[in-house]
């Protein structure tokens, strides 16, 4: 989506009438969705509104109006117990890389944090998050080979109420969400760290890939039957992703970014302002 309204404006900029079909497919294209598109195209018509720039504004203002004017943040420790925040979603969204900046950013403002190494049937996720934590100073806990997800949150959170941690960050499987029994696999691990804090986990945050375009609706629509979702976090803004389907997300679900990924740095995890997001999708 990256300089969308330029192109816009050019496209349109001086043509004697607007192509309005060809803006709806352009927006669409965005992975804005068309529950947004299709009303704001009509209002559009109505309006007859033939300026470039005056659309563009007008596009502007309705991706703002999107999102609530309070949005979602980091929850806090409370009552000396961990916050446990459990990450979900699908291979290659950059879950486990999302784990280990969050935790690297709450460790920056004074926090004690525990990653948890819950993706254990796949060696590599283990491997990745360990070096992520190696490299970031931070903590980790990880179970044995090909043991039970929900056990090793269990295990990660009692440490983290035995050692006075202040977060605990569930990095879990990543498999399908299209398979029933991975989506049932979400449920026992939120189930196993009530065990000890019923009002744990305290969010699920979902990772998604704004390359992956309208995929990331759908993978949101899926993980939220599972297992409720608190967030999300748009991950690759950097890349070809347009990252419009924050704003998609939000029209179907009623759920928020609470952090957008803009790099591979450790500092490369941003706040999710809805401001800066809509000026940098310009």
């Amino acid at each position: 989506m990256a300089n969308f309204f330029t192109r816009l404006i050019d496209k349109f900029l001086g043509e004697p009438e607007i192509d309005w079909d060809e803006l709806e497919a352009d927006l669409i294209s965005a992975d804005i969705g068309a529950k947004r598109v299709i009303p704001l195209i009509e209002e559009l018509r109505r309006r007859n509104e033939q300026d470039a720039c005056d659309i563009a504004d007008y596009i502007k203002a309705q991706l703002r109006s999107a999102f609530p004017a309070e949005l979602p943040a980091l929850p806090t420790p409370e009552n000396g117990k961990p916050c446990v925040l459990m990450m979900v979603g699908v291979n290659g969204a950059g879950k486990t890389t999302t784990s280990a900046k969050l935790a690297y950013h709450l460790q920056k403002q004074g926090y004690k944090v525990l990653l948890a190494a819950a993706d254990t049937f796949r060696a590599a996720a283990v491997e990745q998050l360990e070096s992520w934590a190696t490299r970031l100073n931070v903590p980790m806990y990880k179970g044995n080979p090909n043991q039970d997800p929900a056990s090793v949150c269990y295990e990660a959170h009692t440490r983290a109420l035995n050692t006075g941690v202040d977060y605990v960050i569930c990095d879990t499987a990543g498999r399908l969400h299209t398979r029933h029994n991975l989506m049932e696999e979400l449920s026992k691990i939120r189930r196993s760290i009530a065990k000890q804090d019923a009002t744990a986990p305290h969010a699920c945050y979902l990772v998604v890939d704004a390359t992956t375009g309208g995929n990331a609706l759908m993978q949101a629509m899926e993980f939220h039957k599972a297992t409720p979702l608190d967030a999300v976090v748009i991950t690759k803004m950097d890349g070809s992703g347009k990252g419009g389907v924050a704003v998609a997300i939000q029209d179907e679900l009623h759920i928020s970014p609470v952090m957008l990924g803009v790099g591979e740095g450790k500092d490369d995890l941003l706040k999710f302002d809805v401001k800066q997001y809509v000026n940098s999708i310009l």
